[in-house]
């Protein structure tokens, strides 16, 4: 973790090649910025520490820890050869401390693929599949999902992220976690 958030944060300061603007999509328009969204935004930190917590550490571990790290270095790819920001949102920050904090330490930076989502997808699958092999009631697949589209609602709703930002990120996470473990043996998220 301390090595990607080293490289993400000098991808970040110092960006390769220029930087390019996501453009907005209609769904970017239609979520409003709530600054109350810094809460379930900074919840993936607890979400993502679900899963390893719950794992068989001799037969789980190597897989998730292989997927997290291949997510972690296709992210810091896309930051290398292609940083992105979000647009600047004309939004008085300041009136918004806790926000405004996250905007000065991110800077919404390295934008696409919103590694937010990225990593609430993988979650999701992962968790989804722990809850299934346990015998986990339905309540609990439903909290899973609902706590992962909270943390991509939130990613649009702080301005840190827009919607192409969310896709592409989603995508890359469903991918690691399907294609990458699918194939692990002994391990199948489809099972």
């Amino acid at each position: 973790m301390a090595a990607f958030m080293t490289a993400y944060f000098a991808l970040l300061r110092h960006p390769q090649f220029p930087v390019t603007v996501v453009p907005l999509q209609p769904l970017d328009r239609l979520v409003a910025f709530e600054p109350w969204a810094l809460l379930p935004y900074a919840s993936l930190w607890l979400y993502i520490a679900l899963v390893p917590a719950l794992l068989d550490l001799r037969r789980e571990m190597a897989p998730y820890l292989s997927a997290v790290t291949l997510l972690c270095l296709l992210g810091c790819a896309a930051f290398l050869f292609w940083p992105t920001a979000v647009p600047r949102f004309a939004i008085d920050w300041s009136a918004y401390p806790p926000v405004a904090f996250l905007k000065a330490a991110d800077d919404a930076g390295n934008a696409c693929p919103s590694l937010h989502v990225a990593f609430a997808v993988l979650t999701a699958l992962w968790l989804g599949w722990l809850l299934r092999r346990i015998g986990a009631p339905a309540v609990l697949h439903v909290l899973n999902i609902a706590w992962c589209l909270l943390i991509a609602w939130s990613a649009l709703a702080t301005r840190q992220h827009v919607a192409l930002d969310l896709e592409i990120g989603a995508l890359l996470g469903g991918a690691v976690a399907l294609l990458h473990l699918r194939f692990w043996p002994g391990i199948s998220l489809l099972n």
